[in-house]
């Protein structure tokens, strides 16, 4: 009927607008140190999300500078445009880590040990993660990456899965009602030389990367990050390109 209202044509065309809002680009913040993990995650959250939001956190670790360089050489590598670093040095006066405080040396690794290593720095994932959720809330993003392995957890309590639950758990409640933002932990079930694998399908970088706690060039090839890293190359049967001491 001429003039009259048609139904149909306008459910169609709210159905439309709710597909569009539903297809509205995904934008995820992704935590990356610089390190194999992180450098793999932000591939797989490359895949998975339409732009990505690099946020790189420096708590005057030994090694912070050289970290800070492979992010942004990372950030680089994918073009990144929107990307934040940031100092909670605090750390160190709060001490109690051989990654933070000089007078506590960084041993040499013990794969075998269950006992948390002196690198371990007290609740290290909730300051990074509380960053992290302030940004994308503000950014607008629905999802947050971080390279948490659990093959770490015997060392850093702070990498366990249902240390995620529950942070995602206190971010629901910490933000505002329509604030609706995921932790996605994408290689936490993997091994390290998984997480080797799928860079490798990914493309990912590892050649900028850097994961040694006590030495800016060469890696030490002693601590437990390097020694879990150089596992992990070996059984995955390639070289790492990183130089070592």
């Amino acid at each position: 009927m001429m003039g009259g209202h048609d139904d149909k044509a306008y459910a169609q065309e709210e159905e439309e607008v709710l597909d569009a809002m539903n297809e509205r680009a995904r934008v995820a913040v992704c935590l990356v140190s610089g390190g194999m993990d992180s450098c793999v995650t932000a591939a797989i959250a490359g895949e998975e999300n339409d732009e990505l939001a690099f946020l790189h956190v420096s708590y005057g670790q030994r090694t912070e500078a050289r970290e800070l360089r492979a992010f942004e050489e990372i950030a680089d590598y994918y073009g990144i445009t929107k990307r934040l670093a940031v100092s909670i040095e605090y750390l160190t006066h709060i001490g109690g880590s051989s990654l933070t405080d000089s007078r506590i040396s960084v041993t040499d690794a013990d794969l075998a040990s269950r006992v948390i290593p002196a690198s371990y720095v007290p609740f290290r994932n909730a300051h990074l993660l509380s960053i992290a959720t302030s940004w994308a809330e503000v950014s607008g993003a629905e999802r947050l990456y971080i390279g948490a392995v659990a093959e770490d957890t015997s060392g850093y309590p702070d990498c366990r899965p249902e240390f995620f639950d529950a942070f995602e758990q206190a971010i629901k409640t910490g933000t505002r009602p329509e604030t609706a933002i995921e932790i996605v932990t994408p290689v936490i079930a993997l091994r390290k030389s998984e997480i080797i694998r799928r860079g490798l399908d990914l493309n990912a970088p590892l050649h900028l990367t850097w994961s040694c706690y006590q030495s800016s060039n060469p890696a030490c090839g002693r601590c437990d990050s390097c020694a879990l890293r150089l596992r992990a190359f070996l059984e995955a049967g390639i070289a790492d390109p990183i130089p070592y001491a």
